[in-house]
């Protein structure tokens, strides 16, 4: 045990000795010792305790932030700490009784080997003399890690008692007479266990028994845990009963490595956890401080998950499966990747003219299993469902010669460029209408080599991002907007019909800070009434990460729905888009989609932006979505909601003027308005005819 085990020794072999002195028994000394660490050790039972609660209580908050941070690991953890400190969290007091518990059982193998030492506490001359006497009567130079027991029991032989009466000590000391009595007064036997000795697996005694109570307490403690365990109460079972088996494997195993001494505290250590467990739970009950319905709720919710992952798993290997059998992978030379259905919209209109414009088949691979694409019909589209690994996998062995997807960070996540073939030419089509500097992560597109651009601004900006960052130039094909297109044709193609009352879609974005978590009451408060026609369309995200939020906003105003007040949840349609009259959002692209399909404004409250690469400032380019939101509208504080009213009405008996400037910003900004699809799917035909050495088609 060494210098380590003598300094934890000391202060437990003083307590040791006082439970000796009370009961003088050994294996009851042990017993009573165990007990009084577990009364010593109870106020950091409960600070574990009520530690533990405030972790369950902070679980939906932390869940939100990992939600909320997903794009940016280093942001995540700073809110997290954020949070702990709020809460006054410790997250590392959970190992605080592991941290106590490892220096008390070195300490105590200390005492159990070392009782001259620590129970008796005779001087070191005394003991060195003892030992040196029990090595020369031994014949031995080498009496392991506990020469002090194997002292005792020497002395204990009849034929060698003398031998230890006689020695010889300073008289300063004390007697040696008096010392070798004590020292035959340790008895180590309890119930018939020689509690010095170490049980052996090959030895089926009595001692034997020490090990296997070990494992049952262990067994016993942990069923208890799992029931009342504030902390164990929410594991699934499997990992309950994996902490189970783990600690009653553990637990007999040390008891065969030690003094049964030892393997006599863990049983009992192991038994006092139990009333303690109660006791905290008394002190400081769970049911008091935690809300289990929503608990129960969030549990539910992910069962219900995991089940759906486990079938969406075996699919996706279905899917897998059957595009890489035979020669399909050779044969494929275009593959569109979305992954969610709602991304399809903005492959539609290049998808469409290619169906028109080529023969080409086109191999749609998708990472929802509910995506759109299923539902089309089309024998020239080959729809395939794979996700995860399979995903990861077939990327990797992909023999195409175009690869066109929404999905940024190419290379840099669980999507790379095929090991393959080395010339795909992988084409970036973009999912807003907005900056590709300050929306997206650094580096997002460098793996990329052509992109689409809606704007000529988006692609200033991917040239002044590689002169930053030293990367390859790539081929920037002026493409458009295929969404915009489709939603002013859909909206030019209605019949127009004027609001009985003013209509206003509140639309927010799902980033932090948003309307819904920051000001939607006010508002909400402002606007109901009979002045207007009120309707809160979550960001389909929002309702997908946050639903227990969404819930609860949803109970929170369901008495107050009628015909001119509703949250709608159902996102299969633009109705509500093309017939407002005034759309309210945050840093939501809705906005533009909106202002650019009616040429009616927007009201943009200023949350905190959401910026995703934080070294977006570094290109002197102002980012579009900040420029047009005075052009389009009009932005206001969060503050300034409390007049949200008399702010709609201006902007409403403004509309007039707004078109105008709405529409020039339109016409000015986007590319082949009306006609990106064709535009798109001419330069995929001309990449795929040409493959090797397409001429860079720059702006």
């Amino acid at each position: 045990m060494g210098i380590i085990g003598e300094i934890l020794g000391t202060p437990l072999g003083y307590l040791m000795k006082l439970c000796y002195v009370i009961v003088n028994d050994y294996g009851l000394a042990i017993i009573i010792f165990t007990l009084l660490t577990k009364v010593i050790l109870f106020p950091v039972s409960l600070m574990v305790q009520k530690n533990s609660i405030k972790m369950l209580k902070m679980k939906p908050k932390l869940d939100a932030l990992k939600y909320q941070y997903v794009d940016d690991q280093d942001a995540l953890l700073d809110a997290e700490n954020a949070l702990y400190k709020q809460e006054k969290y410790n997250p590392f007091s959970g190992t605080i009784p592991l941290l106590i518990q490892l220096p008390l059982i070195l300490g105590l193998i200390d005492v159990v080997y070392k009782p001259l030492t620590h129970i008796l506490h005779f001087p070191k001359e005394v003991i060195t003399t003892l030992l040196a006497k029990t090595a020369e009567i031994l014949q031995i130079t080498d009496m392991g890690s506990s020469p002090e027991l194997m002292a005792i029991k020497t002395a204990a032989n009849p034929e060698h008692l003398q031998s230890f009466m006689s020695l010889t000590i300073s008289e300063n000391l004390g007697s040696i007479s008096d010392m070798v009595t004590q020292m035959l007064g340790i008895n180590m036997n309890f119930l018939g266990l020689d509690l010095s000795a170490i049980p052996s697996v090959t030895n089926i005694d009595l001692l034997f028994l020490v090990p296997v109570l070990a494992g049952l307490s262990a067994l016993l403690m942990c069923v208890i845990q799992n029931k009342i365990n504030v902390l164990q109460v929410e594991q699934n079972k499997a990992s309950q009963w994996g902490m189970t088996l783990f600690m009653v494997a553990f637990s007999t195993y040390f008891a065969f490595i030690v003094p049964a001494a030892i393997g006599v505290y863990w049983i009992f250590g192991n038994l006092f956890s139990i009333p303690v467990m109660y006791l905290v739970n008394m002190i400081y009950s769970p049911k008091k401080y935690i809300d289990y319905s929503t608990m129960n709720a969030l549990k539910t919710r992910a069962a219900e998950e995991n089940k759906l992952k486990r079938e969406h798993t075996k699919r996706s290997k279905s899917d897998y499966k059957e595009l890489c059998k035979n020669d399909t992978l050779q044969k494929m030379n275009l593959m569109f990747y979305s992954e969610q259905s709602g991304f399809y919209k903005y492959f539609e209109n290049i998808i469409n003219a290619l169906l028109k414009e080529s023969n080409e088949t086109i191999y749609y691979v998708t990472s929802d299993p509910d995506d759109q694409i299923f539902r089309l019909h089309n024998d020239r589209i080959k729809p395939y469902y794979i996700a995860g690994n399979h995903l990861i996998t077939l990327m990797m062995k992909l023999e195409c010669k175009v690869v066109v997807m929404t999905t940024p960070d190419l290379g840099k996540y669980h999507i790379k460029r095929s090991k393959v073939r080395k010339n795909i030419e992988y084409i970036y089509v973009d999912h807003a209408c907005a900056s590709l500097n300050m929306s997206y992560r650094t580096g997002a597109f460098d793996a990329f080599d052509t992109i689409f651009a809606v704007s000529q601004s988006q692609g200033v900006e991917i040239r002044e991002m590689e002169k930053l960052r030293g990367t390859k130039k790539k081929r920037i094909v002026k493409v458009g907007y295929g969404l915009i297109d489709n939603m002013i044709t859909a909206y030019e193609s209605r019949e127009k019909t004027e609001n009985k009352k003013p209509t206003i879609l509140i639309a927010p974005s799902w980033q932090f800070d948003n309307i819904l978590d920051s000001c939607i009451d006010l508002m909400l408060d402002q606007l109901i009434g009979d002045q207007f026609k009120v309707i809160v369309r979550p960001h389909p995200q929002y309702i997908r990460r946050f639903p227990l939020k969404m819930e609860a906003l949803i109970e929170k105003y369901k008495d107050r729905f009628n015909d001119d007040f509703m949250i709608e949840t159902d996102f299969s349609s633009n109705v509500t888009v093309y017939t407002a009259d005034l759309v309210v959002t945050d840093w939501s692209s809705i906005a533009f989609e909106f202002s650019f399909t009616t040429n009616k404004p927007s009201l943009f409250i200023d949350t905190q932006i959401k910026v995703v690469n934080k070294d977006y400032d570094k290109i002197q380019i102002r980012p579009f979505e900040i420029i047009a939101r005075d052009v389009v509208g009009k932005a206001i504080s969060q503050d300034e909601t409390a007049n949200i009213a008399q702010v709609a009405s201006d902007l409403l008996s403004q509309q007039a003027s707004y078109a105008k400037q709405i529409e020039d910003l339109k016409n000015q900004y986007f590319y082949n308005l009306g006609s990106s699809g064709e535009a798109g799917a001419q330069y995929i035909i001309q990449a795929l005819n040409r493959f090797q050495n397409i001429p860079d088609e720059s702006i």
